[in-house]
């Protein structure tokens, strides 16, 4: 019984070091290898554009399954991992939940050349829900993950069951208001990246200032890269899909959402591309968050609007209890 005990405690003390150094600022290499997810990763290969690639995938099975499934979709600064929360209360529901990473994101390829769509990240992802025999899902997508999340929508109608937007990028054409910028000044810009520009960008424009210590491992998988020898590859992927989402807006048609449909809304939210590129008296209007989700809102037919009040870009990770309430009254009906 004491080997007993003593095996589970040396495991226990394993996983929380495993844990604190995900936790931990350093270097990360270019496809997270080093980097534990919160459950196991499989891959989807295939050929694109010339290369070989691989797409990372967390398919997480409930002990109960109720039949259906949801799929959750990363936002451009983030991965993943920071699904886990989300993923473990639905799966305690009964529902299966498929987290990809999208090309150039989290565990998957960087390529070398490549040309972004949103198009080409959605029929990605319905690679891996074919791998998966899944026809039937629920598609949730959050901030730059929306617009991947709406192309889904448009191009895979007959796969979607229901339709959740939390807080997404792109409900507004940022090309009318910001000033255009070549892929290689985004490039320079993401070169200059660090943990303190990376924490001050998240902490004004996610968080209102107020910085709590659970989100910093979110700050953490971003400055690793730039402190790792590939940091150039993982900043031009970055770069190109700074481009893809100022040249490819979805705001036009949102119309053709057939979908029942719920958008997510944290009210504090400011978040839009390329904002400080533009004019001060027009930076002012991008962003605004309130009225965005209202107006788009009125676009899909068969859709709800939860507002959150004293919330910003990141529900699920700013108050995660105001999140998966709407989230699963929702699923559940």
């Amino acid at each position: 019984m004491k080997k007993i005990t003593l095996g589970i405690s040396l495991l226990l003390l394993s996983l929380t070091a495993v844990n604190a150094q995900n936790d931990t600022l350093r270097p990360l290499d270019m496809n997270l290898e080093a980097y534990t997810y919160p459950f196991p990763v499989d891959y989807l290969e295939f050929e694109s554009q010339g290369e070989k690639l691989r797409m990372a995938y967390m398919d997480v099975r409930p002990a109960r399954a109720n039949g259906k499934a949801v799929m959750l979709l990363h936002g451009k600064n983030f991965n993943g991992a920071y699904w886990e929360e989300t993923a473990k209360a639905l799966a305690e529901k009964g529902f299966r939940v498929v987290i990809p990473d999208q090309i150039g994101f989290g565990k998957s390829t960087k390529p070398l050349h490549f040309q972004y769509s949103f198009h080409e990240l959605a029929a990605n992802t319905k690679k891996v829900l074919d791998k998966l025999g899944i026809t039937k899902i629920s598609v949730l997508g959050h901030s730059m993950g929306g617009m991947v999340a709406t192309r889904f929508v448009l191009m895979y109608p007959e796969m979607v069951t229901k339709f959740i937007l939390e807080n997404p990028i792109g409900l507004e054409d940022y090309k009318l208001k910001v000033p255009f910028q070549p892929v290689d000044k985004w490039y320079m810009s993401e070169l200059k990246s660090d943990f303190n520009s990376i924490k001050n960008y998240q902490l004004n424009s996610y968080y209102d200032g107020k910085w709590k210590d659970s989100y910093t491992k979110w700050a953490n998988l971003l400055a690793g890269w730039t402190l790792g020898k590939d940091y150039p590859r993982v900043a031009w992927n970055s770069a190109l899909t700074y481009d893809m989402i100022y040249t490819q807006p979805v705001c036009y048609e949102f119309g053709q959402i057939k979908a029942p449909t719920l958008l997510i809304i944290g009210q504090r939210d400011r978040s839009a591309v390329g904002k400080n590129l533009a004019p001060e008296d027009v930076r002012k209007t991008l962003g605004n968050y309130p009225q965005l989700g209202r107006q788009t809102k009125a676009k899909i037919a068969n859709s709800e609007l939860v507002e959150l009040d004293n919330i910003g870009h990141l529900p699920h990770i700013e108050d995660f209890n105001k999140f998966i309430t709407p989230l699963l009254r929702f699923l559940e009906k």
